[in-house]
């Protein structure tokens, strides 16, 4: 195994494991309320890193990388945008459309009657693997990029994925099942990241220019994921509170802190 895809896995292994914890922190009662307290905090800080790594990472490398590989037309960048607008779309489709919308950390009243019904529970579970598997390849895209850019994006979907596995372990409740379901789902979840990264690190090495169609695609998923998913869940949960818009601010300042001292240090 090469030091690349070793990398790799150690971020892909690391955002499963925390989706798994997040589905974990549902036991015991304790843990579940104080963090659902202090969910809305997270999601705000994981929603302004995100939206940071985006627009001042993915996207410029993404620009970059297109010019460069059609120095012909370096202008022209219909392309690479139609494939973010086509990866925010489909995201919004899986998550919208093919899934039903489950708010993050919604209340699960009673764990022994089904208050979801288990076909939208795990139709919820399959948009959110979809997107989870789109992580995965935005990792593995832009560290063939630059390692350090993998980094940032490995940040930004490691925050939120301890809500994400809140998610997933409050709808399998809602839909009347237990902890051993809880725990084979938010496994399943956290596999797609790895398996995102596998797919991708594969094609990479084998079909020519991959990475130039790849990260258009990832950008427009974390884009919509930042913008589209975890802001108007923010708002959701914490209101017109200030402390949770410095939260999303506070994301913002601890992506330009990271990409600052991993520069710093990497050069």
């Amino acid at each position: 195994m090469d030091w690349f895809l070793a990398q790799l896995l150690l971020f892909g292994g690391l955002a499963a494991l925390a989706t798994v914890a997040g589905g974990l922190v549902l036991y015991p009662s304790k843990i579940q309320t104080d963090y659902r307290h202090f969910l809305k905090y997270l999601l705000a800080i994981g929603a302004g890193f995100m939206l940071s790594v985006t627009l001042f990472e993915i996207l410029p490398k993404t620009i970059l990388l297109w010019q460069s590989t059609n120095p012909d037309t370096p202008s022209d960048l219909s392309s690479p945008m139609l494939l973010l607008l086509g990866g925010y779309l489909l995201t919004q489709f899986f998550e919208h459309t093919i899934a039903p919308h489950f708010h993050l950390g919604a209340d699960v009243h009673d764990h022994e009657h089904e208050i979801l019904q288990s076909r939208s529970a795990f139709a919820g579970i399959g948009g959110l693997w979809t997107h989870t598997f789109f992580d995965g390849v935005s990792i593995a895209a832009a560290s063939q990029i630059d390692i350090k850019i993998g980094f940032l994006v490995f940040v930004a979907i490691f925050i939120h994925k301890l809500p994400e596995g809140f998610t997933i372990g409050s709808m399998i409740l809602a839909s009347g099942r237990g902890m051993r379901e809880v725990i084979l789902a938010t496994s399943a979840i956290g596999a797609a990241t790895i398996l995102g990264i596998l797919v991708f690190y594969i094609l990479g090495s084998t079909v020519e220019g991959a990475v130039a169609y790849a990260l258009p695609v990832a950008a427009g998923v974390t884009l919509y994921v930042a913008a589209s998913d975890l802001i108007p869940e923010v708002y959701h949960h914490g209101g017109k509170g200030a402390f949770v818009s410095l939260s999303l601010f506070g994301g913002v300042g601890l992506f330009f802190l990271l990409h600052l001292t991993v520069h710093e240090l990497f050069g």
